[in-house]
């Protein structure tokens, strides 16, 4: 089953008179309250104000007026193709259409041989990102995890070199300088065969935390987002206010917030260059009140996901947003609802480009090879969902079961070999459907168990050159690759 690209939209928690009257309430934000920002960013404060927000530069605070922000994010695409070099995996997010992919920072990796987490390491996710190119549900590969043993120095373009060595689907992640930007670019440029082929056809996209919630621009990110701006390198605003904690208590109030600070983002970019390619990045959370951590797994992370496409829409701009976490610490029963309730919210609600999506567990603290395969499995099935049920005259069958009549079966009807296959959702062997007794004989497997061995089984299998030979030659001879041949 093709599960890349099809269409959402069929759940919606706003309604159309909430999403306008969140609209509003936000672009009331940007005027009355406005967004403060840190030191270092008097270029982009000058930038603003000659386009005509007020800036108070004594407690650094910007106010954006409706006509400003509504023009500028007017000149926003509205459809992000984001690239893959594998030729098959290009994502066209438009209107509706669903695409779902790994995402994530975790520091942790539970070691498959004995179960136990432990620090993830830059083989961990090179290893990640082959696991993914295999599997057919999970259409992106966003860093899920960081690198701990190599030096800040080199993590940015190591980090993307990994990536890109191990899968020909699109390759995004947050970096973390200009300069380390630079680098990506030059090396994303080599592998594309020049600048223009990689504007033109960018494989690679990059995560800027442009915003601190509440409704401040972090210096460091926001410098990054405005050269990707230049460069034509797409970019997802991203934004992650914690409901209780960094946004609101309530659902409402963390979504006008968030939009208001995606608001700003994108009126931000469209200004340092009209037409900037971008996504709307709002990743609206909820914070454990018991311990204020983050609260990754609750149903309405779900319904407060689905809304930001909803949101995003109504600018027609297309989103990024978040789909798949748990508070499981274990690849479990409660990873599994947790996981599937927030990815089949987001898939039926039409998000474009839902990152989080496999692997996570502990809220993005660690991840775990084989909740890569299950999340692929609970992905599937999602998508399936979105395909709806054929109704045509094949489909409905009235001359098979004519043929085969009362009392009959269509064990053996050719109606039923055409479709065996593709009407029902195959998966990737991860779920067990055998008898009691035919799964004893296989040794008793659970899910876990079973995702392991699918995992290894493609770790162990001949390495995707996706990067040519004499193309790696050359990134090797100009930066510090740390990755082993």
């Amino acid at each position: 089953m093709n599960s890349k690209g099809l269409s959402g939209g069929i759940y919606k928690p706003l309604s159309p008179e909430g999403i306008d009257t969140i609209h509003n309430a936000s672009l009331t934000i940007l005027e009355k309250t406005g967004i403060a920002y840190e030191s270092g960013l008097d270029e982009t404060i000058d930038m603003l104000a000659d386009a005509g927000a007020t800036v108070d530069r004594e407690i650094k605070r910007i106010r954006f007026s409706r006509e400003l922000v509504l023009e500028e994010i007017a000149k926003a695409p509205a459809q992000v193709i984001l690239h893959a070099r594998d030729g098959k995996n290009d994502l066209d997010l438009t209107e509706d259409r669903v695409h779902l992919g790994t995402g994530g920072a975790a520091v942790k990796i539970l070691d498959m041989e004995t179960g136990l987490p432990r620090s993830s390491t830059l083989k961990d996710l090179y290893d990640l990102g082959r696991l993914v190119d295999r599997l057919d549900h999970i259409h992106f590969f966003l860093r899920p995890c960081i690198p701990t043993d190599i030096p800040e120095a080199d993590y940015d373009v190591n980090m993307f070199y990994a990536c890109l060595k191990a899968t020909g689907k699109h390759v995004m992640s947050g970096v973390n300088d200009e300069a380390g930007l630079h680098r990506i670019i030059d090396m994303a440029a080599m592998l594309a065969g020049g600048t223009a082929q990689l504007q033109g056809k960018p494989f690679i996209s990059i995560i800027t935390s442009f915003a601190i919630s509440p409704l401040k621009l972090c210096t460091q990110s926001t410098r990054i987002m405005q050269e990707c701006n230049r460069q034509g390198i797409p970019v997802a605003l991203s934004a992650a206010p914690m409901s209780g904690s960094t946004g609101p208590m309530t659902m409402a109030g963390t979504l006008a917030q968030l939009h208001a600070e995606q608001l700003a983002g994108i009126t931000l970019c469209q200004l340092t260059r009209s037409g900037a390619p971008l996504l709307y990045g709002g990743i609206p959370g909820m914070a454990n009140m018991t311990t204020m951590g983050y609260l990754g797994g609750g149903v309405e992370c779900g319904m407060m996901n689905a809304a930001i496409h909803q949101m995003a829409a109504h600018i027609n701009i297309p989103n990024y947003n978040s789909a798949g976490l748990t508070d499981a610490k274990l690849p479990d029963a409660q990873a599994g609802w947790e996981k599937a309730m927030t990815i089949l919210l987001g898939a039926m609600g039409g998000s474009n480009y839902m990152h989080h999506s496999a692997g996570m567990l502990e809220s993005m603290l660690t991840v775990a090879p084989e909740q890569f395969v299950m999340d692929d499995e609970i992905i599937g099935m999602s998508c399936k969902v979105l395909k709806g049920i054929d109704v045509d005259a094949d489909h409905l069958a009235l001359d098979v079961i004519d043929t085969v009549g009362p009392a009959g079966n269509f064990m053996m009807s050719p109606h039923t070999m055409k479709y065996m296959r593709s009407e029902y959702f195959q998966g990737n062997g991860v779920t067990d459907s055998r008898s009691r007794h035919q799964w004893e004989q296989g040794g008793c497997q659970d899910a876990r168990e079973r995702a392991k061995a699918i995992a290894r089984k493609i770790l162990e299998a001949p390495e995707a050159p996706h990067i040519p030979a004499d193309v790696d030659v050359a990134i090797r001879q100009k930066f510090n690759i740390l990755l082993d041949h």
